[in-house]
């Protein structure tokens, strides 16, 4: 018998101690562990923004390979970038197993209506700004208290972590796939004419079949085959015979019966 798993909401920051169990968790990532910009774009869905996110982020992320998303809000949409890598190690680092993770979201979009400075560790305090989420210092702000994530409810807004899109970046897996397509447009092509070759075998063959009159089956043309070169075989034979026998001189007389074939002077 299966048992539904508690859940649990924690904030995931590399600073951040956890106290975990076997349980499903709903992760909010730090925004020490992402990128984010508020932008206005002359475009009605978050969907039509996607295409433009690596050009929005051109020029302003360290070197690294990332993923990208979007959601809107109000006028506004919130665009971001992560590294998938950076927070799988963290997670397993944490202790953290991929089967006990519910849902993965930014801090961005689940904190952004607190009012002032909440802390979160010995060292740092989320803070709030014109709607932006950021991470601070606490010897830099006056908290009013600590984030009680039990309280918070959680928006629509999630991710999903690429576990194996670190190991080569998009363009790499872009060449990679024109490769694969070629191979398969070529691999196609290579068919077509196999099949065009087979198709003109079988009408050839089909036309030898009929100009000869030969039998519908491989199995009695092989037959017949065998037939004729019994014949072929005794009539050399024969004709090799003849031929000893027409230089003996006195022969006057010869003749052929039941295969055998006799001269008599």
């Amino acid at each position: 018998m299966k048992f539904k798993k508690d859940k649990k909401i924690i904030f995931l920051d590399p600073q951040t101690e956890l106290v975990l169990s076997d349980e499903q968790l709903d992760i909010i990532l730090s925004p020490s562990l992402y990128w984010v910009k508020k932008v206005n774009l002359p475009l009605k869905h978050a969907r039509d923004a996607k295409k433009l996110l690596v050009s929005l982020f051109e020029d302003s992320l360290p070197k690294g390979t990332y993923s990208y998303s979007v959601y809107k809000q109000e006028e506004f949409f919130m665009i971001f970038a992560y590294e998938d890598k950076t927070i799988l190690d963290l997670l397993s680092s944490k202790g953290i197993l991929l089967s006990n993770i519910s849902s993965i979201r930014f801090a961005q979009s689940e904190l952004d209506s607190i009012s002032g400075a909440m802390k979160i560790n010995d060292a740092q305090s989320i803070y709030v700004k014109d709607s932006m989420v950021t991470i601070v210092p606490c010897c830099w702000i006056e908290e009013s208290g600590s984030l009680d994530l039990a309280s918070i409810k959680l928006s629509k807004h999630t991710i999903t972590l690429a576990q194996f899109g670190h190991i080569v970046d998009n363009k790499s897996l872009i060449r990679v796939g024109a490769i694969f397509s070629v191979f398969i447009l070529l691999a196609w092509i290579e068919l077509f004419i196999l099949t065009q070759d087979i198709e003109k075998i079988q009408n050839d063959t089909s036309a030898v079949f009929v100009k000869y009159d030969l039998k519908p089956t491989m199995f009695q043309n092989k037959s017949l085959l065998k037939r004729y070169k019994t014949i072929h075989k005794n009539q050399t034979k024969l004709r090799e015979d003849f031929k000893m026998i027409l230089k003996q001189k006195g022969i006057k007389k010869i003749t052929y019966k039941n295969n055998l074939l006799k001269a008599s002077s």
